[in-house]
């Protein structure tokens, strides 16, 4: 029988390469059509805004060859679904003033390779005095170093600097026109949290049943880890609210913006008080501090909260306002009707002092989350039993 020379691939091992190759290639093949898919619109609004700076240099201003309103638009505007107005008035002064310090040390010094060095290096510590960002002195420089190097504009020096406001003020009003749900992004965030959130409830619910501190401890673990998800929410809502203060087209999304950052800054206040519960429920069950039926109470507390939590996530997340406010008065009431057990004599937490401690700090943590609902303090307190 006929051997393989040594060192040489056999048949299978071929075949397992030739698989590999082609999972790759269709995973790399998947991912290239989501970002595609996922660039048709940032795409479309970045070339749109390129040539109407081009355009407006060109024929309203008479500019030759207005380059730089071209790339001061796209590099102002960057490549985001949702252009945020202060990045892109940041950007679109960062580039203006580069070409405006190449073009004023052009003016005064000549054009040549030591004027360029130095047209550098003015622009960086210019850029580094006023702003600590990286893309901010990047920019500067970039500009400023093509100014000092192309030739010299037709109109006069000082022409690519206005044609780098034009880009710049192009850019912003396309972001302040440009239709865009300004909730989206923090509508996503919140059904991602409260995912979390529901998670970790029934992770304490099942670490309760179990006598089981470990589900407690990865519970608590994910919690903590909503920390950047809260921070990007609460950045989130300041670009939107950002958008719509300045926007005409966006003036309708002023009060619900203004009553989802409510919604997310007690969001956060009822995380935080959740990784403090995570940990008390940790310190119940190594304690063992309740008897068997306290425990299976306060089990069953844990999922019923759980199940109310799911339906706000899902409410937060309903895209027309009037399902919105419906399904937000049904999270509402079952919120409520959680809140409203939080007795430490009705879960059987009397026994010992971490059980009732417990039941306590579920209380604050309730209110915060019926007043992410839209309700006022006094009706989220008013839901809860007296002590």
């Amino acid at each position: 029988m006929h051997q393989q020379a040594s060192g040489s691939p056999g048949p299978t091992a071929l075949r397992r390469g030739w698989s590999r190759a082609r999972s790759f290639a269709a995973r790399r093949s998947r991912a290239g059509a989501s970002r595609a898919r996922a660039a048709v619109v940032p795409a479309a609004l970045s070339a749109v805004c390129a040539v109407l700076a081009y355009a407006f240099a060109e024929f309203v201003l008479g500019h030759e060859d207005p380059l730089f309103a071209a790339t001061a638009s796209l590099i102002a505007l960057g490549f985001n679904r949702d252009p945020k107005v202060r990045k892109v008035i940041e950007v679109a002064v960062g580039c203006t003033l580069g070409i405006l310090i190449g073009d004023l040390m052009q003016a005064v010094l000549g054009q040549g390779y030591w004027q360029a060095v130095l047209v550098v290096f003015t622009s960086i510590m210019v850029a580094r005095f006023l702003d600590s960002g990286a893309a901010f002195t990047l920019q500067m420089s970039l500009q400023s170093i093509l100014v000092v190097l192309l030739p010299a504009a037709e109109g006069g020096p000082f022409t690519r600097s206005v044609d780098a406001v034009v880009g710049g003020f192009i850019a912003l009003l396309v972001t302040l026109l440009y239709p865009k749900n300004l909730q989206k992004e923090a509508a996503t965030g919140l059904r991602d949290l409260y995912a979390t959130v529901t998670r970790t409830l029934r992770d304490c619910s099942e670490a309760l049943r179990n006598h089981e501190s470990r589900t407690a401890w990865m519970a608590l673990v994910a919690c903590r880890g909503t920390q950047s998800a809260v921070d990007n929410l609460h950045k989130d809502v300041r670009n939107a609210q950002e958008v719509a203060t300045f926007s005409p087209t966006q003036r309708r999304s002023r009060p619900v913006l203004e009553s989802t950052a409510q919604t997310v800054e007690k969001s956060d206040l009822a995380v935080r008080s959740l990784r403090i519960v995570a940990r008390r429920v940790i310190s119940v069950i190594d304690n063992d501090s309740l008897d068997e039926q306290g425990t299976l109470l306060l089990a069953d507390w844990f999922d019923e909260a759980a199940d109310a939590v799911a339906i706000l996530g899902r409410s937060l997340g309903e895209p027309a306002a009037r399902g919105r406010h419906k399904s937000l008065s049904v999270a509402r009431d079952a919120l409520g009707g959680a809140a409203a057990r939080l007795d430490p004599v009705e879960l059987g937490a009397t026994n010992s002092l971490h059980g009732e401690a417990l039941v306590m700090l579920l209380r604050p943590m309730m209110v915060d989350l019926i007043e992410a609902t839209g309700s006022s303090h006094d009706d989220a307190v008013a839901y809860l039993p007296p002590l």
